[in-house]
C-alpha cells in the first residue's frame, strides 16, 4: 500500500510545483499576512494547495487532509495527508530558489510516505516508511560521524517578533559551538538536505505539522534521528550528533 500512497504523494506535488514553476516572478493577487504582518500567503498557494487536494481527492477521496491553507477535512479510512503547499513562502515571492511543496501520509503510527520537492532544481526526495529515503533512484543517508564543533547545522526563524528575540539568543549560543548555521527558509528543505548529508543537523520552533511530516521521515529512513522540542519544535541529526545538539539548543549542556 505505501508504494500506492507514495505514488499519489509524487503526482500531487509534482502538479503543484509545475504550477509554481510556472507562475514564479509574475504578478502577486491576493495577498494576505498570517501569524504576522511578514508572514505571507497568496493565491499561489491558495491554488498550488487546491491541486495536490484535489489529486489526493481524486485516488484517496476517503482520507483526512491537513493542509496548510485550510483547505482539507475529515476523513473515515484512519489516514491523513498533511500537505504544504509552498513552504517557504517568502523565498518565493522575492524570487529566491528556496521552496518547495511536501505533502506526507500518516497513520497513527507516523509517517507512511512523504515527499519533498525541489521544483527549482527538479529534485525530488521521498521516502517510505520501513523503506528508505531517495533522491530520485539514488539513496540517500544522513551524515554522521562529525563532532558538534564541526557540525554545519541548519535552522529557521519564527515570523513574531518576540519568538525571533527569544531565537536569536539561542543562537548566540549555537553560532559559537558549531561549524556554522545556515538559514535557507523552507523547512521542509532543510530536513530534506539533513537526510541528503548536505547539513549536519538542524533545529528549529514555531513549526507546524506540515512543515515537517514528510521531512522528519525522510531524515528517520536516511539513518538519522528526530525528537522533539516542546510542542511546536524539532531537532534533527544523525545518530551520533543528536544528542550534543539537542543539549546545545536547549541550553542543558554541559
Amino acid at each position: 500500500m505505501t508504494g500506492a500512497l507514495l505514488d499519489v504523494a509524487l503526482r500531487a506535488a509534482r502538479a503543484a510545483g509545475d504550477l509554481l514553476l510556472e507562475r514564479a516572478g509574475g504578478p502577486v493577487s491576493g495577498l494576505a499576512s498570517k501569524s504576522s504582518r511578514t508572514d505571507l500567503v497568496s493565491d499561489t498557494d491558495r491554488d498550488a494547495e487546491a491541486l495536490v487536494l484535489g489529486v489526493i481527492r481524486e485516488a484517496r477521496p476517503d482520507d483526512a487532509i491537513l493542509a496548510e491553507e485550510g483547505g482539507g477535512g475529515a476523513g473515515r479510512s484512519g489516514l491523513e495527508w498533511v500537505v504544504d503547499p509552498l513552504d517557504g513562502t517568502i523565498n518565493y515571492l522575492w524570487a529566491i530558489p528556496q521552496w518547495s511543496v511536501s505533502v506526507a501520509v500518516r497513520d497513527a503510527e507516523g509517517a507512511l510516505a512523504g515527499v519533498v520537492h525541489d521544483p527549482s532544481r527538479g529534485e525530488t526526495f521521498h521516502a517510505v516508511r520501513g523503506g528508505g529515503a531517495s533522491l530520485g533512484d539514488a539513496p540517500l543517508r544522513v551524515r554522521d560521524g562529525a563532532p558538534l564543533g564541526e557540525a554545519l547545522v541548519a535552522t529557521g526563524f519564527d515570523y513574531r517578533a518576540e519568538e525571533r528575540a527569544r531565537q536569536a539568543r539561542v543562537l548566540t549560543r549555537v553560532l559559537p559551538a558549531v561549524r556554522d548555521v545556515r538559514r535557507f527558509g523552507s523547512a521542509a528543505l532543510d530536513l530534506a538536505w539533513l537526510a541528503a548529508g548536505r547539513v549536519d543537523g538542524y533545529y528549529e520552533w514555531g513549526l507546524n505539522p506540515w512543515d515537517w511530516a514528510a521531512g522528519d521521515l525522510l531524515v528517520r529512513e536516511a539513518g538519522g534521528a528526530v525528537e522533539r522540542l516542546g510542542p511546536a519544535g524539532l531537532v534533527a541529526a544523525g545518530p551520533s550528533l543528536i544528542g550534543p545538539l539537542r543539549d546545545l539548543v536547549e541550553g542543558t549542556g554541559g
